[in-house]
């Protein structure tokens, strides 16, 4: 009789010892999900407070220069002497628009056929190497790219063109281009490769070729990510500063052919930001440069997301 008595008191205790371990144990995991969550908050909540700041610091000094101009000057003129008290930004509106959509139009047409090369034809040795150097160019600094343009691009275009300088929005176009290829090019692959296998099949059962389902059936599904990737490779464009800023010239004047030394809103901030006084329309008209960068990047990113929401409700 004792010994059974005294097995079932030591599994009672080895049962109560499990359980006050597992009541430890759950309190612990408990604390730590409690901790994560409100860390996880609280990182959520400091960004929000960081580019709020942001956004009202740059928009309320921004605002000041409409105390001392117009904003039919600042917009609409492109005289841009603020020695003189002229501060036209039109110039540097219509060139970063122009070196936007000349990037957009040499670097599109070549990143989506790359995606459709790495997604649909080529074989599988050559995916793996032309991926992983895709990734590797994305993450070379600007300035690199922007070094390789004044030493080697310039002097190129130099002697094809008979330019004397070189610089302007070829240049920068191009050196734009090759920045904003790798962005577009992966991230249109990834959307090319998302296409159900379904839908090519359906098209190859109906006797189209290859470059039909390719540009009748596999294109058109992954419009909305294609599109993505080119509005994320435009705001790269838009705010891109010192590869600009090697190549472009650096003159405050409308790019009236491909090779006119002249500045964009990007260049003429970095250019001019440290020779002015705070307190200044000079510094004003600097900052709301920026401010409508940021609004632009703002509208751009939007643009992704409603995209993006369309592209899952679709799916």
């Amino acid at each position: 009789m004792g010994a059974p008595v005294h097995n079932l008191a030591s599994s009672a205790q080895k049962s109560l010892a499990e359980g006050g371990l597992s009541a430890k144990r759950h309190r612990r995991h408990l604390f730590s999900n409690t901790l994560s969550r409100y860390y996880f908050l609280f990182s959520i909540l400091a960004l929000c407070v960081v580019l709020g700041l942001v956004i009202v610091f740059i928009g309320k000094t921004a605002l000041l220069l409409f105390a001392n101009i117009s904003p039919l000057d600042f917009f609409f003129s492109f005289n841009w002497s603020p020695e003189e008290d002229a501060f036209g930004a039109a110039a540097f509106i219509v060139n970063t628009l122009s070196l936007t959509a000349l990037t957009l139009l040499i670097a599109v047409p070549i990143s989506v056929g790359m995606a459709v090369l790495c997604a649909e034809i080529a074989p599988k040795w050559m995916k793996s190497f032309i991926r992983p150097v895709l990734d590797l160019l994305v993450g070379i600094p600007s300035i690199v790219y922007g070094y390789l343009g004044l030493t080697v691009l310039l002097p190129f275009l130099r002697r094809v063109s008979g330019e004397g300088l070189g610089d302007g929005l070829l240049a920068a176009a191009l050196v734009l281009a090759l920045m904003v290829l790798p962005t577009i090019c992966r991230i249109s692959d990834d959307a090319i490769v998302a296409v159900p296998r379904k839908y090519r099949d359906a098209a190859y059962a109906l006797g189209s070729t290859r470059l039909q389902v390719i540009m009748r059936v596999v294109l058109p599904a992954a419009n909305r990510g294609i599109i993505s990737a080119v509005i994320l490779g435009m705001t790269r464009a838009i705010g891109e500063t010192m590869a600009v800023v090697m190549v472009i010239g650096n003159t405050p004047q409308l790019a009236k052919t491909l090779f006119t030394p002249s500045s964009v809103l990007t260049s003429n901030i970095v250019m001019q930001i440290s020779n002015v006084e705070f307190d200044s329309t000079w510094n004003y008209a600097l900052h709301m440069m920026a401010f409508l960068l940021l609004l632009i990047s703002f509208v751009l990113i939007l643009i992704i997301r409603v995209l993006g929401r369309k592209r899952r409700d679709a799916a």
